[in-house]
């Protein structure tokens, strides 16, 4: 047998190595689920403050031993190559690995095997874990917040008419593809708002009027979501294309207006937009609300748009403008055909960010008096009847926020990949 150097395994002994290090990972998991679950610890002849940290000590000795170089099993290299590179990231993923040991089974309980689901009032919730009754008594108003019940199918084929109207886009044959832009960017919102206009609002066509103060719920958050990304994206191009002009006039409207709404809070703007706002407008003139919390928000996330895209043009190296201008290219067709595609293609994760912080924002629309998602769960938990169940209602709002987020991530990190080029 060759000589074994504990201090640096090698691929010689690599049957012993990995018996001591899967000896070793396995003792030291086993310690903290035995002291986590039962209270029990195997190590507690030693000092209090020394065999709190046994099981690490056991876990990363262990991955220690399997660290070994070109090891020849695919697995394993995969594993020393990602979590396991030196021991200072075999810390970190131990204390990964028994956070979680610590933190799920409990989470679990609560959520699943302890939790209450049937039933209709507070009284079937007897046990320790979530009260899911809250949320199926509450749902219909976290969908459609005060909507009356009888009228929300008008919602429901709305948003179904919206999104094949989205999707057709993805379908259209190549000899339509370069109207897509126009299709998105014209038709589609003047589609969207009449369908709203007259299929939600009412009023028409012997529907019943709902006005917008009774809106609420996840449809309202889509809504606003839906026209501020779809308005903001132009205008902060613009304004980007603007701050980067030779125009005097041009550049410094576009800088004085990027930085005045960088510089104010959302919850300011919403403010104004709701309550200061109809103050300036003549007698007689009406806007309705929603419409002003949308405009407030397509103004100040175009200001944040408008900075990503400029970074993304300040990118582009000065040949691309060069090379464009020697062939004839006057401003807009330059920018247009290759100078923004390029640009836009840059700062995808950027325009992703900016507009997952959109969605993330719009909770704050509450303080105007319209309540979407989150502003109906904090109506739902001041209810007398339901008082004590607010954290079930944020879990369930955290849930629909990031698979809302982590859909528009993955479809962004897709666009990533279909444009990515090397440099």
């Amino acid at each position: 047998m060759n000589k074994i150097n504990l201090l640096k395994p090698d691929k010689k002994n690599l049957n012993i190595f990995l018996l001591l290090g899967l000896l070793f990972f396995s003792l030291g998991i086993f310690d903290f689920s035995l002291n986590n679950f039962y209270d029990k610890n195997i190590t507690s002849f030693l000092p209090r403050f020394i065999n709190f940290f046994t099981p690490l000590f056991f876990s990363v000795l262990g991955l220690h031993f399997i660290r070994v170089e070109y090891s020849g099993i695919k697995e394993l290299d995969k594993l020393n190559k990602n979590i396991n590179t030196n021991n200072f990231n075999a810390c970190l993923s131990v204390s990964i690995i028994l956070i979680l040991i610590f933190s799920i089974p409990p989470l679990l309980n609560w959520f699943i095997f302890d939790a209450n689901i049937s039933g209709d009032t507070k009284e079937s919730c007897t046990g320790g874990g979530a009260c899911w009754v809250y949320i199926k008594v509450w749902f219909n108003r976290f969908m459609y917040g005060m909507y009356p019940n009888a009228e929300q199918w008008r919602i429901n084929v709305t948003f179904i008419l919206v999104l094949i109207f989205i999707t057709a886009g993805f379908f259209a044959p190549p000899k339509l593809k370069k109207y897509l832009t126009a299709y998105y960017s014209i038709f589609l919102p003047i589609l969207s708002f009449l369908l709203i206009y007259y299929l939600i609002s009412g009023g028409e066509f012997g529907l019943e009027w709902v006005e917008t103060g009774a809106w609420g719920g996840l449809s309202l958050t889509f809504i606003v979501s839906y026209f501020s990304l779809i308005f903001c994206f132009p205008i902060g191009m613009m304004l980007a294309l603007g701050r980067r002009s030779n125009l005097p006039i041009v550049k410094y409207s576009s800088l004085t207006f990027i930085e005045f709404w960088r510089g104010v809070p959302l919850i300011t703007v919403l403010f104004m937009s709701a309550v200061m706002f109809p103050m300036f407008l003549p007698d007689g003139t009406y806007i309705d609300k929603l419409i002003r919390v949308i405009v407030a928000i397509v103004l100040f996330e175009a200001a944040y748009t408008a900075e990503v895209i400029r970074g993304g043009l300040q990118a582009l190296p000065r040949g691309q403008y060069d090379a464009a201008k020697s062939l004839g290219m006057g401003y807009w067709k330059l920018h247009l055909l290759v100078i923004l595609p390029q640009a836009l293609k840059l700062v995808i994760p950027g325009i992703a960010n900016t507009f997952l912080a959109l969605v993330k924002d719009t909770p704050l629309i509450f303080v105007v008096g319209l309540l979407e998602l989150a502003g109906m769960l904090g109506l739902a938990k001041t209810n007398p009847k339901w008082l004590g169940f607010s954290m079930e209602g944020y879990v369930f709002a955290a849930i629909i926020f990031w698979i809302i987020c982590y859909s528009m991530s993955r479809y962004s990190y897709n666009l990533e990949k279909k444009y990515k080029t090397d440099r």
